[in-house]
């Protein structure tokens, strides 16, 4: 007897049917149904009798690429966990940016990361990646190939590529002195730098306002830069000021850009403080003028009116001069805590004095692991109920949890942060900050934010325009190829949405609620999410640039 015919393939694996796409490269939007085999996508006329293993369908709604964040801190969230075990609080903020969308994060701004240092550096390096990233111990990696092996394919659930962290890469080569490089220090750094471009590491970012990065001077920052032109990647800054000295501080970027010949990435551009509002007015239209003059720069920008960041960095740099472990030390000391309030009162010059330019009344607590009912309280009224003053509390603070603190700052206008939403420079990344606590809702709530909020019920953006700055605008900047886009042969990182309902839900009070009106979530063409929930699917990856 004959063995049976095995019935024949379909010849998708996944079809996504009856939806109306927006492409990501700002093109009106069309009917098509998508097929997905490989993990790659095939454009094809809608109603058409297509076939599949699988079939979405998502009539009515809108079929976008997978969203890009371009700034994110979840460098670690996926990391191998130390000991094999694996913390069940870091899952909602794995699955967070997942569930708006989300398929691809870049990691590695603000200068930190996990990579790159000398090896003998690694040991101490570990104590500043314990509290910069707030979940644990994570090591560092000598090289962007290490960073890559210690991520854990088990727990990735979007694709994750990652910048070279100046402080990291300084920190990793001469530690947490406050002072110039050596010209033979500066070519170690060039040649880490160097090595891990090479390996895929997606450009070079900077934290001018963290130690140790603000300690470098502009000379140090255009020799690095010049290694990222070289390999064609962006220098991605987070300025050294963006409160009263933001326009001195944008001119030092853009003489980075122009001496190194890199495309410059300004990180969530905004004009904090009460000394900068407004100054957007300003900003903007010089960076429109410095793109006329044949600069590459662009910026990228959250939607909300406050941003999150480690506690310490609100202290003036002296403080932090030789690592976390160098401040515990000083911090006990009343003459150390009356110096403090001297630099908050009076400024340090080239600081940009958070607090000075805000008040304690501004910034609230969002992670503090030994005193969580300090979360989500304001500095000031915590300090008030003590019968301390801010500065005491703040120090107390500081050493009850080991330095690892974040918080939250009030401290933008809405009326700024409209204006850079709407720049056509302007790109979307939530630099959110996963940890356990109250973590600012971006994390979880930026990309259905702007749909929801910003685009549809405020006209700032167009839908197409809007996924453009989510999708092929950043792929296109980190030239994540094969991403940011709805065409034959692209990557099947897919987002399925209703246009009429998608916004986001997250707020300061529960920071990780997840978005409506995201309905479906396909990355590397397996569905991640479906009807707005998670399947289980690990299907990230680490990005390589080449």
């Amino acid at each position: 007897m004959a063995a049976p015919v095995p019935a024949p393939r379909p010849p998708y694996d996944l079809l996504l049917r009856g939806g109306t796409v927006v492409d990501g490269t700002g093109a009106p939007r069309r009917a098509a149904d998508i097929g997905v085999t490989g993990g790659r996508i095939a454009v094809l006329p809608p109603g058409g009798r297509h076939e599949a293993a699988e079939t979405l369908d998502a009539t009515g709604q809108i079929v976008t690429p997978g969203f890009v964040d371009v700034h994110t801190h979840s460098d670690g969230l996926a990391a191998r966990p130390a000991g094999g075990g694996d913390d069940p609080a870091l899952e909602a903020l794995r699955l967070a940016p997942l569930l708006q969308g989300v398929t691809t994060e870049i990691a590695g701004n603000c200068g930190s990361g996990l990579f790159p240092a000398l090896p003998e550096r690694l040991p101490a390096l570990a104590e500043h990646t314990r509290v910069v990233f707030g979940i644990g111990p994570l090591p560092p990696a000598v090289d962007f190939d290490g960073f890559a092996d210690g991520q854990a394919p088990a727990l990735r659930p979007t694709h994750i590529a990652s910048l070279v962290g100046h402080g990291t890469l300084r920190a990793g080569v001469m530690g947490f002195d406050d002072r110039t490089a050596t010209a033979g220090e500066l070519r170690t750094m060039c040649a880490l730098l160097d090595r891990s471009l090479a390996q895929g590491a997606a450009g070079l970012s900077t934290g001018l306002i963290y130690p140790p990065g603000g300690y470098a001077d502009t000379a140090e920052l255009i020799a690095l830069a010049r290694v990222a032109a070289r390999h064609g990647k962006p220098y991605v800054t987070h300025l050294r000021d963006e409160m009263s000295q933001v326009e001195t501080a944008i001119e030092e970027a853009l003489e980075i850009a122009r001496r190194s010949g890199a495309p410059l990435q300004i990180s969530h551009h905004k004009t904090a403080g009460r000394h900068a509002w407004g100054a957007t007015l300003r900003t903007l239209p010089r960076l429109e003028q410095a793109r006329a003059e044949g600069i590459d720069v662009l910026c990228d920008v959250y939607p909300y009116t406050a941003g999150s960041t480690v506690l310490h960095a609100l202290l003036p740099p002296w403080a932090n001069e030789g690592g976390i472990g160098a401040l515990l030390q000083r911090l006990p000391r009343p003459e150390i805590r009356d110096r403090i309030r001297t630099s908050i009162a009076d400024g340090v010059d080239g600081w940009e004095n958070t607090v000075g330019n805000g008040g304690w009344d501004l910034i609230a607590v969002a992670a503090a692991p030994r005193r969580p009912a300090a979360e989500g309280r304001p500095i000031a009224e915590l300090a008030a109920a003590d019968g301390v003053d801010p500065v005491e509390y703040v120090c107390d603070l500081l050493l009850a949890e080991d330095g690892e603190v974040t918080i939250i700052s009030h401290s933008m206008r809405e009326d700024d942060v409209r204006r850079v939403i709407a720049s056509p420079l302007a790109m979307i990344g939530s630099d959110g900050v996963p940890k356990p606590g109250r973590p600012h809702p971006r994390w979880a709530g930026s990309f259905a934010r702007v749909l929801g909020h910003y685009g549809r019920d405020e006209g700032l953006l167009t839908l197409e325009d809007a996924v453009h700055k989510m999708t092929g605008l950043p792929a296109c900047r980190f030239r994540l190829t094969g991403r940011g886009t709805v065409a034959d042969g692209a990557r099947a990182d897919l987002v399925v949405l209703d246009p009429g309902t998608v916004r986001d839900t997250a707020t300061f009070e529960r920071p990780l609620l997840a978005p409506e009106g995201v309905t479906a979530v396909v990355v590397a063409g397996r569905v991640a999410v479906r009807e707005g929930r998670p399947t289980g699917e690990r299907a990230g990856e680490v990005v390589r640039v080449p």
